[in-house]
Order: structure tokens, then sequence, then C-alpha cells
């Protein structure tokens, strides 16, 4: 039986790289957020993120957080605080990687 998927176009696109988890995957998902990302897009990528589950995809992510544009670790910094991942944000923080604002929303 084919799965019935809730989202079309990109969103779905991004959920679907977001599920199966891979670094190339992650690379993927993060390289929408540039300067020419819209709010929208934003939004994708920040609601795509929380289907990454796999191993190798929060550790892509953590290499973002430390080594991506800014962009790129405000929102790995956002999926690490809603997974409760403190300690990792909090080294990002010290590391002035990003700002409080960043380091404590949620």
């Amino acid at each position: 039986m084919m799965k019935i998927k809730p989202f079309n176009g990109k969103l779905q696109e991004l959920i679907d790289r977001a599920e199966l988890g891979n670094s190339c995957d992650v690379d993927f998902i993060l390289n929408h957020l540039n300067e020419f990302t819209t709010f929208a897009m934003t939004r994708y990528v920040d609601y795509a993120l929380s289907f990454v589950v796999s191993t190798n995809g929060i550790e892509r992510i953590e290499y973002y957080l430390f080594n991506g544009t800014q962009i790129q670790r405000n929102y790995c910094s956002l999926f690490f605080n809603r997974r409760g991942d403190w300690a990792i944000v909090k080294k990002a923080f010290k590391q002035g990687l990003i700002d409080e604002i960043q380091a404590f929303a949620r």
C-alpha cells in the first residue's frame, strides 16, 4: 500500500530528505538557508529538520551548528534546543557561534 504524504512540493521534498537522514540529506536541507532564503523557506527548513532522527543526520546538524553560516547555525541551535540538548547549544554559545537569543530560543 502506498503511503499518503500530507504535503507536496518543496516542503514534502525536504521532509522526505530529513526522514532519510543521511549527511547529504541534511546538507540538501540546510543549503536552502542562504542570503536569498524566503521567510516561507525558513519555516519549511525548520519544520523538516524536526524529522531528522538518524544518528548520521543529527551529527551532521551538529557539524553545521559549529561550521555553518550564521543562519544555518541559528536553525541548528533551534533543532538542538527543541530536543533538550542544552550542552551542545551552550558549547556553541560559549564559542560565540550563536547569540544569547538563539541559545535560549525554543
